[in-house]
């Protein structure tokens, strides 16, 4: 039974750790390492919890809960802090959508948004998810995701000054 339930993880982790990483990036605005511990974290946890969750009923959404509260318990910890590395590692390859200067100017303002805020803006408009699936995967109430990613984007433009190179300005 232990194997089947393994396998079954493994298989998950397979399908899923991708895209679990690229919303643990924008969360982390772009820290790969930050990401992938939260990741790991939170992968370790829904393992503890995998033989009660059907992956056809729900794992993902379950997975998903689980790393927007390790990223939002990790924003509480006083005693978290950020390491300089003096080495990069490879990264993986950014869309042809956007510039390189684009990405990391909404990194840049991503990582100055409150971390309510920006969970808010990551999960509507990087997630793409309602308002009622973002306010249960953050614990919050429809109204607060409302107001959080209202905030969270009149921000962002106060942040971004100049023009995106792929964004066209309409009016």
């Amino acid at each position: 039974m232990a194997n089947h339930r393994d396998q079954e993880f493994t298989d998950y982790v397979s399908a899923h750790r991708g895209r679990m990483v690229r919303i643990a990036r924008l969360l982390t605005s772009g820290d790969a390492h930050w990401a992938e511990d939260l990741v790991q974290t939170a992968l370790t946890r829904l393992y503890l919890k995998w033989g009660a969750i059907s992956p056809a009923t729900g794992a993902t959404w379950y997975a998903d809960k689980i790393l927007m509260n390790v990223f939002l318990d990790e924003k509480r910890r006083f005693w978290r802090h950020r390491e300089t590395l003096t080495d990069d590692v490879s990264e993986p390859r950014p869309s042809a959508a956007a510039g390189p200067e684009d990405r990391l100017t909404v990194l840049a303002a991503l990582e100055r948004l409150p971390k309510r805020q920006r969970a808010a803006v990551v999960l509507r408009y990087f997630c793409d998810l309602d308002v009622a699936a973002a306010a249960e995967l953050m614990g919050s109430s429809s109204g607060t995701v409302k107001s959080q990613t209202a905030r969270g984007l009149d921000k962002l433009r106060d942040l971004i000054v100049e023009p995106l190179d792929s964004v066209e300005h309409v009016r």
